[in-house]
């Protein structure tokens, strides 16, 4: 009953918060409006000498900021995501290196499970980067966890002191990916499925006609966690000076070490306790002896601070405008984590328009999806170029309509470990006649002309009829050849080889000419600057917009409130079957975003995640 009580109280205080902060109705909410202008001049969370940045590994980390449905949904739910932009986060970790009151950075990995990660390789490889140069500046990075799996390592490997749990373990075994085929079930359910595609290797619609991968889409997706497994293999062994064939016979013969074993193998420096580890952090910080914990400052709290002091933030008239392209690409206005054809195309025509708008960067982290959808946004970016830079910065996956909107930029950049290429174009045909003929139902069609009916889900297409939508995808196969040919400035054959569907890394998308360079969003952003002549005269103007103080204050205040009632919002991972019917929501939930008005598709294999 306290409980409960509890919970009520706490979601009552959200409620009302809710309803003064977005609604703005009646005399007392104008007043609190007024109180909160009144007191909410951003001074900046209060750092103190000799203290050290945590970085909690279990954040999660995203290209775009939440949106003010995602923060009201969270606040009024009591479930506090930890999550972060990668643009927050990198800005955060160069202002932390700048700082003379940031003397070490702590990387807290004992909220993650083996595996788990904060974020796809690429992602992971901007961050790395940046705690690299933390190091390099002449501060201290300590790392410990419980247990830490390649994602968790690929960044504490990074760090002067690796520390792990006596109890603890780490999973060094490599990395893999799992299809789940639906083509069975599909069968013993009596739901017929037809497919027209371009591309030998077009992988997006095995899940529904094969068993297993076919021989093309094992090679490619081999191929891929090879460069990616190269790449981890690299900087870590950089790091922790061990060389690639040494992580690769430990992948081998011992795939998960327990503490003892990893310190042994030279992955870890110590083997030691959190308390040992705090105390080490108190010296650092010349906290007393009867302090409960050592002087720091969260990453999410000290991301508040100003970058003005340390020359990192910037006012000028001149904008660089980040457009972020992140998730599913559908056709119409999409909604939160999917790219809105329309809604993209028309931020676009507002960026061309702006006069103070000297360039773009196009940040993609997305697997494609509507091919009508991708063409809209494509035919603005080509617009939009012929006034003023367009650079492409690509995520951790940018394929199939997440290359084809970036085909026709100035420059294209990308990370080693960057899912990109997909080229290829696929259409999928639902029918269910048996299972509906299995439970006495049955049409019967009256028609005006031979092809009238042939949208319908009521019986297979004939052969006159899928050689109709065939046509279709080679129409718009044939297109995105031409415009990858003539983006890339590459001849017709030589795109009609790397096409095919067939997916890349971005160091292999390199050799080809896919991409042409290899760095991060801060390489795009600054070749953008380059290519406007802007020198140091500019300022990021980040496209959907960052959450506004009255969002992030509801959100925060949700939070603290239900942080005094003490009820903790406690994330659980799920069970090995739950996690299976996970993977087969997220293939449902593909199938729900299919809304092409051409049921023509451009998009990655389905649920293709690297573990």
């Amino acid at each position: 009953m306290r409980n409960f009580l509890k919970q009520t109280f706490a979601s009552l205080i959200g409620s009302l918060l809710g309803l003064i902060i977005f609604c703005g109705v009646g005399t007392s909410t104008l007043f609190f409006l007024l109180l909160i202008a009144a007191t909410s001049k951003d001074t900046g969370p209060i750092v103190k000498d000799k203290s050290v940045l945590v970085f909690d590994l279990a954040t999660k980390i995203t290209d775009s900021e939440p949106s003010s449905n995602e923060l009201f949904q969270q606040a009024l739910s009591g479930e506090n995501e930890n999550r972060m932009s990668l643009r927050r986060v990198i800005d955060t970790l160069e202002k932390a290196r700048r700082d003379k009151r940031i003397v070490a950075m702590y990387l807290d990995a004992t909220h993650t499970g083996a595996g788990s990660g904060v974020g796809g390789f690429a992602t992971l490889k901007e961050v790395r980067q940046e705690l690299e140069k933390f190091r390099a500046s002449g501060k201290k990075i300590i790392a410990y966890g419980m247990e830490l799996g390649e994602r968790e390592y690929y960044l504490s490997s990074v760090a002067d002191t690796v520390v792990v749990n006596p109890l603890g373990a780490m999973e060094v075994n490599g990395l893999s990916t799992q299809t789940m085929f639906l083509s069975g079930a599909l069968q013993k359910y009596g739901i017929g499925v037809q497919v027209v595609r371009v591309g030998k290797f077009k992988g997006a619609v095995e899940p529904y006609i094969l068993p297993k991968l076919s021989p093309e889409n094992r090679q490619q997706t081999q191929k891929l966690l090879d460069d990616v497994w190269s790449e981890w293999r690299t900087a870590v062994g950089k790091s922790r000076k061990l060389t690639p064939q040494k992580l690769q016979a430990i992948a081998d013969n011992q795939a998960v070490l327990m503490a003892d074993e990893a310190k042994s193998s030279g992955l870890v420096d110590r083997v030691d306790y959190f308390d040992e580890v705090v105390s080490d952090l108190k010296k650092l910080t010349d906290s007393d002896k009867e302090d409960r914990t050592f002087r720091q400052i969260d990453l999410a709290e000290y991301a508040g601070v100003s970058g003005k002091q340390f020359g990192i933030e910037r006012d000028s008239i001149n904008k660089i405008a980040v457009v972020y392209a992140e998730g599913e690409i559908v056709d119409g206005q999409g909604s939160d984590g999917e790219v809105g054809g329309d809604r993209f195309a028309k931020t676009f025509r507002k960026l061309r328009q702006d006069k103070n708008v000297k360039a773009v960067v196009l940040r993609i982290n997305s697997p494609g999806g509507s091919a009508t959808a991708a063409e809209v946004m494509q035919r603005e970016v080509r617009l939009t170029r012929k006034i003023k830079p367009v650079v492409v910065s690509m995520g951790d996956v940018a394929a199939s309509g997440g290359y084809w909107i970036a085909s026709d930029s100035n420059r294209i950049f990308a990370e080693p470990n960057t899912i990109t290429g997909s080229i290829g174009v696929f259409g999928l045909l639902l029918n269910g006649q048996k299972l509906a003929n299995n439970n006495g139902i049955t049409w019967d069609s009256v028609k005006t002309g031979r092809y009238a009916d042939s949208q319908t889900v009521s019986r297979p297409k004939s052969p006159e009829e899928l050689a109709v939508y065939q046509r279709s995808v080679n129409r718009i196969y044939n297109l995105f050849l031409n415009k990858v040919s003539q983006g890339r400035k590459l001849p017709q054959q030589k795109v009609a080889e790397i096409a095919q569907g067939r997916v890349w890394s971005g160091v292999a998308a390199k050799q080809i000419g896919l991409v042409d360079e290899i760095g991060g969003i801060d390489a795009a952003i600054d070749y953008a600057a380059k290519s406007a002549n802007l020198a140091n005269d500019w300022e990021l103007q980040e496209h959907p917009r960052r959450s506004t103080f009255e969002e992030r204050f509801f959100s925060g205040v949700t939070q603290q409130a239900r942080t005094i009632l003490g009820i903790e919002t406690i994330t659980k991972s799920p069970d090995l079957l739950t996690a299976e019917f996970q993977k087969l929501q997220k293939e449902l939930a593909i199938m729900q975003k299919m809304n092409d008005p051409l049921g023509v598709y451009a998009r990655l294999p389905f649920n293709f995640t690297i573990r």
